[in-house]
């Protein structure tokens, strides 16, 4: 009786995994088509449907013609870029960038980094020495709290 009994348990315990399995799988599968139908539902009939993402850029962005314009007259100061300040990033500017960095021990590449940028008068600073930090931000307990230990002094 004892060995029907285990017999039994382990064919249901078997069956119920089996469905838990089914019905993941089928879970799986109705989320994917609700997603088609919303997707083909707004577009036209036997047209394609294209996908549009919000997909964040990656990289750094090409400075503006001003921003340039600004590091050309920052090399200019320190007497690494001889030209006129024109806001394009070209071969002068380019060289004058290496020359700046190598008279100041920075990676000669030519690029803009933080460190140059900071060299350059032109950034923050903390540029390429440590991560970002957030605003401090007072809330007026604290602020008030202050000004009462400031009038007692």
């Amino acid at each position: 009786m004892k060995r029907l009994w285990k017999a039994t348990h382990l064919t249901l315990l078997s069956l119920l995994l089996a469905g838990v399995g089914v019905s993941a799988a089928w879970a799986a599968a109705a989320q994917t088509s609700s997603k088609k139908r919303a997707l083909t539902a707004s577009a036209p009939r036997g047209k394609a449907v294209k996908r549009t993402t919000s997909k964040r850029e990656r990289g750094q962005k090409a400075p503006t013609a001003l921003r340039v314009s600004e590091i050309q007259q920052a090399l200019a100061k320190d007497g690494s870029f001889s030209g006129t300040p024109n806001g394009k990033w070209d071969d002068s500017t380019v060289n004058a960038m290496k020359k700046f960095q190598a008279a100041h021990g920075l990676n000669a590449s030519g690029k803009l980094d933080a460190k140059t940028l900071q060299q350059l008068g032109l950034g923050s600073e903390t540029a390429g020495i440590a991560p970002p930090t957030p605003p401090v931000r007072v809330s007026s307990a604290s602020a008030s709290q202050g000004e009462a230990v400031n009038s007692k002094q």
